[in-house]
């Protein structure tokens, strides 16, 4: 009598393969989970670098003037200005953006005023839910995420 030789795997092989994968998937997805929220800090922090590097621009070009708040944004750094800082088509300086950058953590690109000028932010001045972009700070012309994310980037 001869004996057949199967090939394939055992119930068992395959039993250990799979308890070695999920040991390893047990390791390693751990290490992964907080990359996204250290995506957004990092996406945070070079948007808000670049709002404060562009109003500094908008500084120098306007003899000092800071960018004004328009509603929920802000025109001067968007649309070409006059040498006064006034939004006009033709008026020679600017655009420095294309448009407003996302706060990566709420997704808007919104700006409100800070509530007491020439102070940081406070909880209060955070938009309910998160729902906000940026707070904004007319008399200083400074920038801070428009969220509940403390810290030097901030509020």
């Amino acid at each position: 009598m001869s004996r057949q030789k199967f090939q394939g795997f055992t119930l068992v092989e395959i039993l250990i393969v799979v308890v070695i994968m999920a040991v390893l998937a047990a390791v390693v997805v751990p290490q992964f989970a907080g990359s996204t929220d250290d995506a957004k800090q990092s996406t945070a922090e070079f948007n808000l670098g670049t709002l404060r590097s562009v109003a500094q621009t908008f500084r120098a070009h306007h003899a000092g003037a800071k960018p004004a708040l328009s509603g929920t944004t802000i025109d001067a750094l968007t649309k070409e200005t006059n040498p006064a800082g006034t939004v006009a088509a033709g008026g020679g300086l600017g655009p420095y953006l294309v448009a407003l950058p996302e706060n990566p953590f709420t997704g808007k690109p919104t700006v409100k005023a800070v509530a007491t000028a020439g102070t940081s932010p406070v909880a209060a001045d955070v938009t309910a839910n998160n729902a906000g972009g940026w707070i904004y700070d007319a008399s200083t012309g400074n920038f801070w995420l428009d969220s509940n994310t403390k810290g030097e980037f901030g509020w």
